[in-house]
């Protein structure tokens, strides 16, 4: 009993602690949406230009999107004309941080690493989409599927706005909520049943340790933002600062579904690009961190997970924190129960002409359903296309299109379509 009040504790304090600069970093990303739209994304992200390789890095940077979302999407970018090199510079830079993950990483880890945690991904994007165009020049790049992936916004000040907002505070929230909830429980157990001293006495092997951290990342999905506080909470149990900076980088850039996708649509020779730019660069950055910067740039205090320590005021703290619990309770019911789609979606199983239902495997996010929509609908002849993310359903209505292009695009963007 004394355990699970410890763990509620921890639990609580890290939510209040998170959730102000959350919803700051959710109300960025919407505003981001709409000047960044994935339209005018791909322009800057063409074939056969290491111009493209920079410019796709920078993009990545601060896009609103999670892990999982990251890899269909950039995709997405390569079968409609970015080069391979563009396309692993962003599909580095991007999962590594986000506006949000960025104002949560300040929250609780602080300035230097949350000005070092964008400047890594910079580098490693760039070093990794480089690397892909001197290794996979002669290979011949795919033949561009036109899928008018261009997330298209609505016309007028007032609907756009809303468009923000549902996108910031629904859309954008419902890809990273279960992975944020993860993320804070597993940094709660932690906190309890690790023991404050348990990286204690293991100086001289930082190596070791970031080997280690790096080995335990790789396969494992999470988002940048939910590996914040498990890092934060292994540098109070004395994990090194290099060490927490290679949990941050390869948790959220690589997994095993990320490594087999990249592999099966770009070439082995790209992933062996994407994942060498992420190894050596989080174990170079590790490594400098922690010999060459200023120890007390990384000390977190002791009380950060106590009542001494509170950045901001506790009303704001947790006013935000339940707000942040109401939308996430709002995402889960629109995502199983009040989604609008699903109406559409079920007025396909009535016997209309023209209207056929499939399966899709890989869709889990919101940017997954957009990236198989439009590329379903960019077919001629098709009039609407809805996915049901809940049920991995996929309703095309139309007349005279052809069902073996809509299959071949939505392979194409990476997805498995069941016959």
């Amino acid at each position: 009993m004394e355990y699970l009040k410890e763990f509620l504790n921890e639990l609580y304090f890290i939510t209040t602690e998170m959730a102000p600069y959350l919803m700051l970093g959710f109300f960025f990303a919407g505003v981001l949406y709409l000047l960044f739209p994935k339209k005018k994304v791909r322009q800057y992200m063409g074939r056969n230009r290491n111009g493209a390789v920079v410019n796709a890095s920078i993009l990545g940077i601060p896009l609103p999107l999670c892990s999982c979302g990251v890899i269909p999407t950039g995709l997405s970018f390569y079968r409609n004309g970015a080069s391979r090199g563009s396309t692993v510079s962003f599909l580095i830079s991007t999962p590594q941080t986000g506006i949000d993950s960025i104002l949560v990483t300040y929250s609780m880890l602080g300035l230097p690493f949350a000005l070092i945690r964008p400047f890594v991904a910079l580098v490693t994007g760039i070093s990794g989409g480089l690397l892909t165009n001197r290794i996979t020049r002669k290979e011949k790049e795919e033949q561009v599927v036109e899928t008018g992936n261009n997330n298209s916004l609505p016309s007028g000040f007032f609907p756009r706005i809303k468009a923000m907002f549902r996108y910031a505070f629904v859309e954008f929230l419902q890809d990273i909520m279960g992975w944020l909830i993860i993320g804070l429980l597993i940094a709660a157990l932690i906190a309890v049943f690790i023991p404050d001293d348990f990286f204690a006495g293991r100086a001289g092997n930082d190596i070791l340790e970031m080997v280690i951290i790096l080995i335990a990342a790789i396969p494992v999905y999470i988002c940048a933002t939910a590996s914040v506080p498990i890092a934060a909470v292994l540098m109070l149990k004395g994990l090194s600062p290099g060490a927490a900076l290679v949990l941050l980088m390869a948790g959220p850039a690589t997994n095993a579904a990320t490594i087999t996708m990249i592999a099966k649509v770009l070439g082995r020779k790209s992933l062996v690009s994407y994942l060498a730019s992420i190894i050596s660069g989080a174990l170079i950055f590790g490594f400098l961190i922690n010999t060459f910067l200023p120890e007390k740039w990384f000390v977190l205090p002791q009380n950060m997970m106590s009542h001494d320590h509170q950045m901001l005021p506790e009303w704001l703290s947790m006013g935000s924190a339940i707000i942040l619990v109401l939308l996430i309770i709002n995402g889960y019911m629109k995502r199983f129960f009040g989604n609008k789609k699903d109406k559409t979606t079920d007025e396909s199983q009535s016997p209309m002409p023209g209207v056929i239902t499939m399966n899709v495997k890989g869709m889990t996010c919101n940017h997954c359903t957009q990236n198989v929509e439009n590329a379903a609908s960019s077919v001629e002849g098709v009039e609407s296309a809805i996915a049901d993310l809940a049920k991995g359903r996929l309703s095309v209505r139309g007349k005279d299109y052809d069902l073996d292009r809509i299959k071949s695009n939505i392979r194409a963007v990476g997805y498995e379509v069941e016959e």
